[in-house]
């Protein structure tokens, strides 16, 4: 990482003279960089270096501007684990909720996966008996599936299995589109009924 930013050689040294002023204007100019060949060891030391300076809101502000480049789960993971490790359980609590609800969105399963397991080991060690049954509602089914092999045109696709994760709230949204669907042909069913019935009052009416 110096041979890439040789002006953090200078924080190393500036450091022992307790100069972080300096240290943390240095990472700010590194992590501006346009190009970086290696940025989460860059944000991780910036990170790190704040921990250690006890800055915890700046170690927040840090985290926040990593999730606007990136929203890969190990950050949301760590954000979270930054909180509990400072004790401030509400607060690693809502940084796994807005994590899990971001990765719902991406369609990210695996790694919801991952920061459910994270979350759940969270409350392990810090919840309460309600919130860690809360979260064990939240993990997924593990199913085996089989899905087509992709081939090149002209060529035969096999099938192949894989294993897939059925979410509770997946299941449930599911379950209330079908309930939606089945209410909206109902009423289609109604409409078309009515509408029917208006056309032979209609034609009696005529043949009187």
């Amino acid at each position: 990482l110096l041979l890439f930013f040789p002006h953090l050689k200078q924080w190393y040294q500036r450091r022992v003279r307790g100069d972080s002023d300096r240290a943390r204007a240095i990472f700010n100019l590194a992590i501006q960089q346009p190009l970086l060949d290696m940025p989460e060891i860059l944000w991780k030391a910036y990170i790190d270096f704040e921990v250690e300076e006890e800055e915890h809101d700046r170690v927040r502000a840090l985290y926040k501007s990593l999730l606007q480049r990136t929203k890969h789960v190990k950050v949301w993971i760590s954000y979270g684990n930054f909180e509990a490790t400072i004790e401030e359980a509400e607060r690693a609590r809502d940084i796994f909720e807005e994590a899990d609800r971001s990765l719902q969105q991406e369609s990210q399963k695996e790694e919801r996966v991952l920061c459910l397991e994270a979350w759940r080991e969270f409350e392990m060690k810090h919840g309460t008996e309600q919130t860690q049954n809360d979260i064990a509602k939240k993990m997924p089914r593990r199913v085996k599936k089989r899905r087509k092999i992709d081939v090149e045109e002209g060529g035969e696709g096999g099938w192949e299995e894989y294993w897939d994760y059925i979410f509770p709230d997946a299941e449930a949204n599911s379950s209330n589109l079908k309930l939606l669907q089945m209410a909206k042909m109902w009423k289609k069913q109604q409409q078309e009924s009515s509408e029917e019935e208006d056309e032979e009052e209609e034609e009696n009416e005529e043949e009187g």
